[in-house]
């Protein structure tokens, strides 16, 4: 039998291109904790650190077939969290900055109901792409944000495992951040 635990990295990297699940699930006790831990010194937010190195799992498994062995897997790991962290700290400059600027948006009666047409917009624009989600994940997606559902009552709820409970929530805001990204950015500039 084989032991996965004794394999180099390389060689777990090549079983898990075959799609070896046992190697996969080496890979992610050998690094999970060890990138969480990375992912939450900068972040300094232990669900954000969390998904982040949850999504890189995920990344790895779906792009399994085409991983190609580094001489320094970890490296890729690491590398892979470090660039997925600057961008969320970047984007969270990005936040605060619009939230720094928001009392200057709405001073005055006129700016306050130009920013409650603008909110309306906005919300129909959102409401508009969760709809666009596929059925299950915009499902999964509503009853985490809109009824305030914790991931273990909806994973009972919708007879899913907790871990497809994150994933779906976790896509659904990556498709959202994706698709909402630029119209957010058009609308701001806009309608200063």
């Amino acid at each position: 039998m084989l032991r996965y635990n004794s394999l180099s990295d390389l060689e777990l990297v090549e079983l898990l291109r075959t799609g070896d699940q046992n190697a996969f699930a080496e890979i992610y006790e050998r690094y999970f904790e060890l990138l969480y831990l990375h992912a939450y010194n900068r972040l300094r937010d232990k669900d954000e650190a969390k998904d982040l190195v949850q999504e890189l799992f995920s990344h790895l498994w779906s792009k399994r077939g085409t991983l190609e062995p580094k001489t320094n897997f970890s490296n890729y790991l690491y590398t892979w969290v470090r660039n997925r962290v600057l961008n969320a700290i970047a984007h969270k400059q990005v936040e605060e900055k619009y939230r720094a600027a928001l009392p200057g948006w709405i001073s005055g009666t006129e700016a306050l109901t130009d920013h409650r047409v603008r909110e309306r917009q906005l919300a129909a624009i959102i409401e508009s792409e969760i709809r666009a989600l596929p059925p299950k994940m915009r499902e999964v997606f509503e009853l985490s944000r809109k009824s305030n559902l914790s991931y273990k009552e909806i994973a009972e709820k919708l007879n899913l495992s907790e871990q497809s409970v994150r994933s779906h929530v976790k896509n659904a805001l990556k498709v959202l951040r994706m698709r909402l990204g630029i119209l957010l950015y058009l609308f701001f500039i806009f309608y200063k």
